[in-house]
């Protein structure tokens, strides 16, 4: 497997103004998209294309047709609006005598798509999982799953096929792109419509090179249905009961695209835009109240003075649990990522601006028992473990260090460093170890390296984008950076990394999903180049950033999912606009994009663009909704975070929520607050 992301489709960057005069994206590429619909038995065989046109100008577009008892009018409007978005309509009559089960497609066909590039926001990048991975999660291949070249069973127990549908809660926004040589298509859709979930899906065909988006009425899920196993369920076909005489008008937007894969902000920008305005997000607490629910939450919950740890997650039901929740409680800590020093930092700038003599101390000593603890090799150790010490990071490579949680470990120790007057010289000696050796493992052309060796110091692995932590350490460690060779090494390594920023495809971030695209990778790209920018002032670091902020804000929800009343989510109100994907693989909303809160703020400055600012207040607006305020919230205890929002059918069903508290949980809902309110005086 190389370490090198996918091949860039076209121009590296295109920032579209929001405020530029009306353009049709795709206009110049010298091509067409074919809109269509069909009708679609339960078993996938079509039962008729109703109606299709050819779109390539500028002009709007009516056809209308009957065919095996379903009349179809299909509307295609003029290009409008700052993105040249189209609005499509669908008027679906069924004329039939008795009840009939099918569902409607609207699709939109790409031609000149050998090797198609496709993006469902949340959800799906590219080939999506790349191969060898060792995570198993939907995935494109051209020619899978064909009956004609593919494996067919194989590839669907497998998860890799060239066509997959998807129910629209599943994505961050219900949209569906595709690019090809030339150009490409987008269809953006609503989560719900008059027949129920709407349908996300993307196919190929081998033989004639086009590729096709879709939006169905109502949803399938296909070849098999993803819910976070590698053993997948049978796919998902009902369809809607027609009716003799039943009618309903279907809408949608479509976008013809140039080449460049990068033309998907303007347009996620747009709906999310909408969306603020459509969906509104009310939190339970002010941010104050936030960032003391949630320091109490780590200092009463997590921290365990002996040895000085931060335990990783804690059982909202103590009464089975115990108080020492050997049964639930993880008694573990990382260094950094889902515990450790990141959190503890944030512990640290909350007790000493409250004046909290016991988080301070509770936080300096969790920053102790890391930075007194290095490994053979002169970095951090992974994780350490109550009943065996320190050991590696969660990896299969025996005794390796994974470069982001060692990366984040040392980001936030140096802040740590510059925040605290009594910091001990065992804090600077273990940000000066960690530096140097990391640096000095630098390969020639940037790269950080993603896996390390505990005991030798040996790079296992070179792949994947795990490094990019790194960078935004690097670039912050001025206070220790005599002779320039960190930011230095940082350079170099901003360098190798934008390849993957510019490729659209950032992956390798956490410990647990091997080489998928993750929103995690989003944040750190956010994180390292705000960085490198802020050191030195150049606008190639700031054009990163921006990009880096586009693609991880494609994790963000711009609506809030439908919940049934009796749910959790539903019962509380629980409103998603703000929260993040974690990522394909794993299909749940998270909170860990308030970790670079205070980056969107400084991007949004330096851009003289308040989108990212506004983005990173609804996250924070979002995670300030379901925080126990007192024992009982939430059948829990006051200031616990869960990890996991379910707002789709993935892990568990769709309106429940993970009843564990999670150290970065906490952590990073207070290291929002904090910087918040250090923001505002």
């Amino acid at each position: 497997m190389s370490d090198q992301p996918p091949a860039s489709a076209g121009a590296v960057d295109r920032h579209a103004d929001p405020d530029a005069p009306a353009v049709q994206p795709g206009a110049g590429w010298g091509g067409a998209v074919r809109v269509a619909v069909d009708v679609l038995r339960p078993d996938s065989a079509a039962l008729v294309t109703a109606a299709s046109c050819l779109v390539g100008d500028t002009s709007q577009m009516q056809v209308e047709d009957e065919a095996d008892d379903f009349r179809i009018q299909l509307e295609v409007a003029a290009p409008g609006g700052t993105t040249g978005g189209r609005a499509v309509t669908v008027r679906v009559t069924y004329l039939g005598e008795t009840e009939r089960e099918a569902t409607v497609r609207l699709r939109a066909d790409v031609p000149d798509a050998p090797e198609p590039w496709w993006l469902i926001p949340g959800l799906f990048y590219g080939e999506n999982r790349p191969a060898g991975n060792d995570r198993v999660f939907p995935r494109f291949a051209v020619g899978a799953d064909d009956g004609g070249g593919g494996s067919g069973d194989r590839d669907r127990d497998a998860m890799v096929s060239d066509r997959w549908e998807f129910r629209a809660d599943r994505a961050a926004t219900p949209a569906v792109f595709a690019w090809g040589t030339r150009g490409g298509a987008a269809l953006i859709g609503v989560e719900r419509g008059p027949l129920g979930m709407t349908g996300l899906g993307l196919a190929h065909d081998a033989a004639s090179g086009t590729a096709s988006v879709h939006l169905t009425f109502p949803y399938r899920e296909e070849p098999v249905t993803y819910v976070g196993s590698a053993t997948p369920r049978p796919p998902w076909t009902a369809g809607h009961r027609w009716v003799p005489g039943e009618e309903v008008v279907l809408t949608a937007v479509l976008h013809v695209l140039g080449p460049d894969r990068h033309g998907y902000a303007p347009i996620l920008r747009a709906v999310a835009e909408v969306g603020r305005a459509a969906h509104d997000v009310v939190p339970w607490v002010g941010v104050s109240e936030a960032a003391d629910l949630a320091a109490e939450g780590l200092l009463r919950w997590h921290y365990d003075p002996d040895p000085g740890v931060l335990l990783e997650t804690v059982g909202f039901d103590r009464e089975v649990t115990g108080r020492d929740g050997l049964s639930v409680d993880r008694q573990a800590m990382h260094v950094g990522w889902v515990s450790g020093v990141p959190w503890a930092y944030a512990l640290l700038a909350h007790g000493l601006r409250t004046n909290d003599d016991a988080g301070t101390a509770a936080a300096r000593a969790v920053i102790e028992h890391v930075c007194a603890n290095l490994s053979p090799s002169g970095t951090f150790w992974g994780v350490w473990y109550r009943d065996a010490g320190w050991r590696q990071s969660w990896s299969p490579v025996p005794n390796s260090l994974h470069a982001r949680t060692l990366g984040e470990a040392t980001l936030f120790l140096l802040r740590a460093l510059a925040l605290d007057p009594a910091a001990p010289d065992t804090w600077t000696r273990a940000a000066r170890s960690n530096l140097e050796v990391v640096a000095g493992r630098q390969r020639a052309d940037g790269n950080l390296g993603a896996l390390h060796d505990a005991t030798s110091g040996e790079v296992l692995s070179w792949e994947g984008a795990a490094g990019l932590v790194w960078v935004a350490a690097l670039a912050e460690a001025q206070d220790l950076d005599d002779d320039g060779r960190y930011l230095d090494a940082a350079r170099r390594a901003g360098d190798y990394y934008a390849r993957f920023v510019e490729a659209e495809f950032i992956h390798g971030a956490p410990e647990d999903v091997g080489l998928a695209p993750t929103s995690e990778d989003g944040y750190l790209a956010v994180m390292a180049y705000v960085a490198l920018h802020r050191r030195t002032g150049e606008p190639r670091w700031l054009d990163l950033a921006r990009r880096a902020a586009d693609w991880m804000l494609t994790f963000r929800y711009t609506y809030n999912v439908h919940f049934d009343d009796r749910t959790m989510l539903g019962a509380y109100g629980f409103a998603t606009r703000g929260a993040d994907q974690a990522s394909p693989s794993n299909q749940h909303l998270h909170a860990y994009g308030l970790v670079c809160t205070a980056e969107l703020r400084e991007l949004a400055e330096a851009l003289g663009d308040t989108y990212y600012a506004e983005r990173a207040e609804e996250t924070l607006a979002c995670f300030r909704q379901l925080l126990p305020r007192h024992d009982g919230d939430l059948n829990a205890y006051r200031g616990m975070v869960t990890e996991r929002y379910y707002q789709t059918d993935c892990f568990q069903p769709k309106g429940m929520l993970l009843t564990l508290s999670h150290a970065w949980s906490v952590g990073v809902l207070l290291l929002a607050c904090e910087g918040e309110l250090r923001r505002e005086g």
